[in-house]
């Protein structure tokens, strides 16, 4: 927590220093210093030299600070702009006046800092890994700071299932290798599995030995058949342990004839899930620590949900590890951004033109987003545009990120102005019952939002003085209780007899003066009973 505890308008600058000793056995490697993210623009100095800068306030991003320490302390200067809501940029539901739906502004360190030595010739950069579950394999990319233009640096990769290899190869530095899975292990919500993977930089010795290089096989298979028998020379050089899972989504038949569904590894799986935006009352967007994320989702598990919408928002890192390790399915939004006028209004046919500067900045982050985030199994679905916020290019880009990673989901928009682009046709509905979304022979039927019952509960409000409100609003437990039934009976009609695919009740939290969550904006109470809610959704989960 940065402790800042104030507004930065777009007129003023934020300043951190900090004062940091590298330790002696970091001598001899090279320096990282990074950053989870920094919203908005920031600049670093070490020492007094400009190291570089980054936009964007919600990716990862690192500074090789090598060359700029020296013995003993070192000075540590970084300054933030923020033009939160006076911007075009991705930002989310900050608003420089915050009310109703949009709330406090955040600026500058919101996720983890910290340091790391690495080896200083060549160290692995990403480590990318795509499940092909019909071919019962993995699909590793191992990119490293630079590439090696020799054939001796080679990537060994080892798959584990606790203490036991299950599958291991080498490969030449640069190239995609596969990993074979005998009888692999699924991860779903119910049995969420994961391998354990070491990816280490070796030496090896020429596979090809004295072979001119014009003389050698350059067919991949060939390739890769002669480094997995390399043998290997020396200790690795760099290695990096990690973890995958074996899952697939996609979009099949499902039990309503003529009406696609999601289905996940092969089989028909509702969705059932909470928008979730991950906010909280001392850290805004930072989470107060690993156990209150846990928290949050083993309780949407316990209550029987098997997925959560994250709403507008990228969490750090450790949050998808979690939702990893305990399993749920993950909806991930692209936070939005935009002026005022370039929004879309409900029922609107046209999309406003955006500046191109907006567009290149939403869909370099959009792609920073995807990077990062990629190897996650957990997250089975990128929502494109939430409403009409910011939309524009729909279908394009819903082609885009579809091309960027054939092997999830597209949800192109969720709400609003549909364009027929992607793999959902979206509605959102917070009726006392539930709309349902017209049948689509070419896409799956979702229920993006719905819900929104509030309940300001005394003592747990965020400011008692504003207007604490929902889309319905009661005052007792019961009037809840009854108003959660109805709408969650609409839900297990539509899914029944209709083909709906998916629902998302708004929302996990109340949040500042929105009262419509499960659990209000302290966490400390949970508005209808866990047991209840399990009852309540049993029918979604068969």
């Amino acid at each position: 927590m940065s402790k800042v505890t104030k507004p930065l308008t777009p007129d003023q600058r934020l300043w951190y220093r900090r004062s940091v000793t590298v330790p002696q056995e970091w001598q001899n490697q090279r320096v990282l210093l990074h950053f989870g993210a920094v919203d908005y623009e920031c600049s670093l100095w070490v020492n007094g030299g400009l190291v570089g800068s980054h936009q964007g306030g919600s990716d990862a991003f690192s500074f090789d600070v090598t060359e700029y320490l020296k013995a003993g302390d070192n000075q540590l200067l970084l300054g933030v702009l923020d033009p939160t809501s006076t911007g075009e940029q991705p930002r989310g539901k900050q608003l420089l006046n915050p009310n109703g739906i949009w709330y406090t502004p955040v600026s500058g360190i919101w996720q983890t800092v910290w340091m790391e030595p690495v080896p200083k010739q060549a160290y692995i950069e990403e480590v990318r890994l795509t499940p092909e579950l019909d071919s019962s394999r993995v699909r590793v990319e191992v990119v490293l700071n630079e590439p090696a233009n020799n054939a001796t640096t080679a990537i060994r990769l080892t798959a584990l299932d606790g203490k036991r290899t299950v599958a291991t190869t080498l490969v030449r530095s640069g190239m995609t290798a596969y990993l074979d899975l005998k009888d692999p292990k699924l991860w779903s919500p119910d049995t969420p599995f994961l391998y354990d993977l070491k990816t280490e930089l070796v030496t090896v010795q020429d596979p090809f030995g004295t072979t001119p290089r014009n003389q050698r096989p350059r067919q991949p298979a060939a390739v890769r058949a002669a480094y997995a028998k390399a043998t290997v020379t020396g200790t690795a050089l760099d290695a990096v342990n990690g973890y995958f899972a074996m899952r697939k989504i996609s979009v099949g038949p499902g039990p309503i004839a003529g009406q696609p569904t999601l289905l996940l590894n092969n089989k028909v799986v509702f969705h059932n899930g909470p928008l979730d935006q991950g906010w909280w009352p001392g850290g805004l967007l930072t989470p107060p620590s690993d156990e209150a994320m846990i928290f949050e989702i083993d309780f949407l598990k316990k209550a029987g949900f098997n997925m959560l919408r994250k709403h507008i928002k990228v969490e750090p890192d450790r949050y998808y590890y979690q939702c990893d390790r305990l399993g749920i399915l993950v909806w991930q939004d692209m936070p939005s951004g935009f002026l005022e006028g370039q929004n879309v209004a409900p029922g609107a046919q046209i999309e406003p033109l955006r500046r191109s500067l907006g567009m290149e900045q939403f869909e370099l982050e959009f792609r920073r987003m995807i990077d990062r985030l990629y190897s996650h199994p957990s997250i089975v679905t990128w929502v494109v545009h939430n409403e009409g916020w910011g939309q524009y290019n729909n279908p394009r880009l819903a082609a885009w990120v579809k091309g960027l990673d054939p092997s999830r989901v597209i949800n192109a928009v969720t709400g609003w102005n549909d364009q027929g682009a992607g793999d959902f046709y979206d509605i959102h509905t917070y009726e006392e019952e539930p709309n349902l979304p017209a049948a689509k022979s070419n896409r799956v039927i979702a229920i993006g939002e719905f819900g929104g019952i509030g309940w300001p509960i005394e003592g747990h409000l965020w400011n008692p003085s504003m207007r604490n409100w929902g889309y319905q609003t009661y005052h007792s437990a019961d009037d809840v209780l009854k108003a959660y039934r109805k709408k969650y009976a609409k839900i297990v009609e539509y899914y029944q007899q209709k083909g709906l695919s998916s629902a998302v009740y708004t929302q996990t939290t109340d949040v500042e003066g929105e009262v419509n969550g499960l659990l209000t904006y302290d966490r400390e109470v949970i508005k209808i009973p866990v047991k209840t809610l399990r009852q309540i959704h049993a029918p979604l989960l068969k």
